[in-house]
């Protein structure tokens, strides 16, 4: 939407130049993503300063929200499991309820539900300023500014990237057991059929997708926003709007992998 607000602001003949400065953005964005990947991936990261950095943001990321945000989660599932078993039932369709709920809400809803909760809380939070005042003071010195991103950027990307999967995958869990409950109580004899259902749709070509999604939304949440920031102070754009840098652009790319999916386990 903002690309498209720029475009019809912009006049014909600098059409040429802003599809460049967006690909120049876009290509920036995926730069910095495979730098932090490379980064998080080499065990001359992890120091005993970086492992006491990356644990504390875990915890501020997950564990803090975790229970909540799990809450939370279980109220607005049980109301919709809820509205879905009736209504399945008056159709004379309960054998298709639990699935329903399984496909929407665990493989859909859940994973895309924490990856916005945890850019609102904890993604647009990033300050980029400290690296770019490195790159500022020696913009020839690569292992400063390597070092720096070792600092700061990992361990929010491995942050991010954690609390994304647990937030959806212990959410998962309790909206199933909800789904059980709501559709055969606390009666055992439903298991069989329960679980049958379950692994009918969590085959493993579904299971891995859905591992997938979750962390490629966790790594999005992670770089998108830092690398909309750093690109706009390290060209020192003037902000032309109120909105937060980075969020159209993070918005546009998780409902493109949530579309991909669909069309990957659907079409």
């Amino acid at each position: 939407m903002q690309h498209v607000t720029s475009f019809m602001r912009t006049k014909p003949h600098h059409w040429g130049l802003l599809i460049r400065r967006i690909v120049r953005g876009w290509w920036y964005t995926v730069h910095l993503g495979a730098v932090a990947l490379v980064l998080a991936l080499s065990p001359s990261t992890y120091h005993r300063d970086m492992r006491l950095s990356t644990a504390r943001h875990l915890y501020v990321n997950t564990w803090q929200v975790l229970p909540w945000f799990t809450l939370l989660a279980s109220l607005v599932s049980l109301v919709i499991i809820r509205i879905v078993v009736v209504t399945a039932i008056s159709y004379g369709l309960s054998h298709y309820a639990i699935e329903m709920v399984v496909r929407v809400l665990v493989l859909e809803l859940i994973p895309l539900t924490a990856a916005l909760f945890v850019a609102i809380r904890a993604g647009f939070q990033y300050h980029a300023a400290d690296i770019l005042a490195v790159a500022a003071k020696a913009p020839d010195d690569s292992a400063a500014l390597q070092a720096r991103l070792q600092r700061d950027l990992v361990p929010q990307v491995l942050a991010n990237t954690f609390a994304v999967l647990s937030l959806a995958m212990v959410s998962s869990v309790v909206v199933l057991v909800l789904a059980y409950l709501v559709q055969f109580g606390f009666s055992p004899w439903g298991m069989g059929d329960y679980t049958r259902t379950v692994g009918r749709v969590f085959d493993p070509t579904v299971t891995i997708g859905f591992v997938f999604k979750t962390v490629f939304f966790g790594l999005s949440v992670a770089v998108i926003p830092t690398a909309a920031q750093l690109e706009a102070q390290r060209l020192r754009r003037a902000r032309k709007s109120n909105v937060q840098p980075g969020a159209v652009g993070l918005l546009f790319v998780l409902f493109m992998i949530e579309a991909a999916s669909l069309l990957i386990k659907y079409i």
